[in-house]
């Protein structure tokens, strides 16, 4: 028998802390100790910081009200990321904390952006609507009712976020486009030139000061005219898909070199089309999730060939589909069952993408092999649920020329056979295993989001090991902040201190062929169902005024400091 889910005090540390303080500092902050323990223990700001004006200005930022969030993740008690080094030490020696020599001279030093979270725009220059524009406009399914109708207003103020590229001193910027904004209705036969123009300036302006764009394809926004059709559940939107995808290829293939055709297909279909927490909104469990992700590796596989045979000759770029994964390890390491739960947890996730592109060109045994045998118990009268790839298509096998890979955070892993979820039809009962947030890790913002930096580590190592030697790209990486704004971050510098001291041991100590890092993200934007709540930007964007002004946070200087002192040690030797 596995042992009992550890406990732990019911009062947070945030509350441990303040319950030690004098009664008049304790009445002054109450409200924070109140939000703290709304937020399901999301951690207390740290003490406003006095320093530089823009700092304490923004400190008496309100904050925000408080809405259920949307992550099926149980919640045990946490606590709130450490600050490991003393404010006033010099930043000379906390950049001493990362070895920058271990990094290659190639290295690629990014940050990260989407669309739809930072373009705005939503209606202009003849852009069609996407389908997040539907889902937020429809009202309750995102915090207090945010829109990415303005957003950080990109598209308008597209010179302000090449400044901020420029002051980090970025090699590389990864950024998605929008799908309706390039193609209305979705398809080529309406082409929005003005769309055209605005990618091409972007391409343009980031080659001209030396920096390598990354381009995804698709990141969550597809056009509302193509979900009229079916979305992702369509069996035509893979040639749909492809089609977009060598008009981009074509359009703009002569001076990008690394694409991305989809962003965190597990997000899409399981957030998207099982839980209908993301857009479209659809709530099928079992069953669409399973149809939607098909279909998008159908929609890669064929994105994928038409590049190798047709663009990649004249072109030479690469092209990869970036996947988001958690590490995963049992819950009690003694555990048979927990132990063979993580296994699935891990194939239900990254390997549900991962084996059909580099190790088999189908779906995990295991998945299968569950999926099939649930559906015959449960009586479902198609059979399986899980589609198979025809051989009188492109197959997946191989159609990838980088791992590209998002990662956030860890999880224990618990058995579910044996709990409610194994008469219903749905994924997480297919995958008959549940993740959990070990207590000793610290939360940053959002309750979902446990610091685990060397997590990192470990799924870059598995990675190796299981799927592919190929260069890897960390893709997304971020540490998020709630309620009043802090530009002297010190808990996000301490984070990325950690993450990149991880990916360091990667690559010299596991031999991992690690090629870049992309921290998750340049702005604040707006993130998803948790809209303008959530803050993972390297520069804070003012939102409450129309200038949305750009004011990088300390970890953004931070950053910049690493890959300055990176690029000035690792220059290749002139022979």
């Amino acid at each position: 028998m596995c042992n009992p889910e550890p406990r732990s005090s019911t009062l947070s540390v945030g509350q441990r802390r303040n319950a030690c303080r004098s009664p008049a500092r304790s009445v002054r902050r109450g409200a924070h100790r109140l939000y703290s323990v709304l937020s399901l223990r999301l951690h207390v700001p740290l003490p406003p910081v006095t320093s530089s004006r823009a700092g304490s200005e923004l400190q008496s930022t309100p904050i925000p009200s408080l809405q259920s969030n949307h992550c099926c993740c149980p919640i045990l008690p946490v606590k709130r990321y450490s600050r490991r080094y003393d404010r006033n030490r010099s930043r000379r020696y906390v950049q001493a904390l990362v070895d920058v020599t271990v990094f290659p001279h190639d290295f690629a030093w990014g940050a990260a952006t989407a669309a739809y979270q930072i373009e705005g725009g939503w209606n202009m220059d003849g852009r069609g609507p996407s389908v997040w524009d539907t889902f937020c406009h429809a009202k309750g399914g995102v915090f207090e009712d945010h829109t990415g109708d303005v957003a950080c207003n990109s598209y308008q103020l597209w010179e302000e976020d090449l400044k901020c590229i420029q002051q980090l001193g970025l090699t590389h910027y990864r950024l998605s486009i929008s799908w309706s904004r390039l193609l209305p209705d979705g398809t080529t036969n309406h082409v929005n030139p003005k769309g055209v123009a605005y990618y091409n300036k972007v391409i343009d302006d980031l080659i001209a000061c030396g920096v390598t764009p990354m381009i995804t394809l698709y990141h969550m926004d597809l056009p509302q005219a193509l979900q009229d059709l079916g979305g992702w559940s369509s069996t035509e939107i893979a040639d749909i898909f492809e089609s977009y995808a060598r008009f981009c290829f074509k359009t703009f293939g002569d001076r990008v070199k690394l694409w991305i055709t989809l962003n965190e297909p597990y997000v899409c279909a399981k957030l998207g089309h099982e839980d209908g927490t993301f857009a479209p909104g659809i709530k099928d469990p079992g069953i669409s999730v399973y149809l939607a992700g098909h279909n998008m590796l159908r929609a890669h596989a064929k994105a994928w060939h038409t590049y190798n045979t047709h663009f990649r000759p004249l072109q030479a770029g690469q092209v990869s589909l970036a996947l988001n994964s958690d590490w995963a390890e049992p819950l009690h390491p003694g555990c048979p069952k927990d132990a063979a739960a993580t296994e699935r947890y891990k194939d239900f996730s990254l390997g549900w993408f991962a084996c059909p592109v580099f190790c088999t060109g189908d779906y995990p045994e295991s998945m299968r092999a569950r999926i099939q045998s649930r559906s015959l118990d449960l009586g479902c009268k198609q059979g399986s649920r899980l589609p198979r790839f025809s051989k009188d298509e492109p197959s997946p096998l191989g159609t990838a020329d980088f791992f590209a890979l998002n990662y956030y955070t860890s999880r224990k892993v618990k058995d579910l056979n044996d709990g409610s979820k194994k008469s219903e039809l749905s994924f997480v009962g297919d995958q008959g295993a549940e993740g959990v947030v070990d207590p000793s890790w610290p939360i940053c913002g959002v309750h979902w989001l446990a610091v685990v930096p060397d997590g990192l580590r470990k799924l870059l190592k598995y990675i190796k090991e299981t799927y592919t030697s190929l260069p890897i790209y960390i893709t997304e990486n971020g540490f998020s902040q709630m309620g009043p704004v802090q530009i002297e971050d010190a808990d996000r510098c301490q984070f990325y201190q950690d993450t990149l001291q991880e990916v360091g041991k990667a690559i010299s100590q596991d031999r991992v062929n690690v090629k870049g890092y992309f921290a998750w993200s340049l702005l604040d934007n707006f993130e998803w169902n948790h809209g303008y709540s959530v803050r993972f930007g390297l520069f804070h964007v003012d939102f409450s005024t129309p200038e949305l002004k750009r004011i990088i946070y300390r970890s953004g200087r931070e950053y910049a400091a690493v890959i300055r002192k990176q690029r000035s040690q690792t220059k290749p030797r002139s022979i």
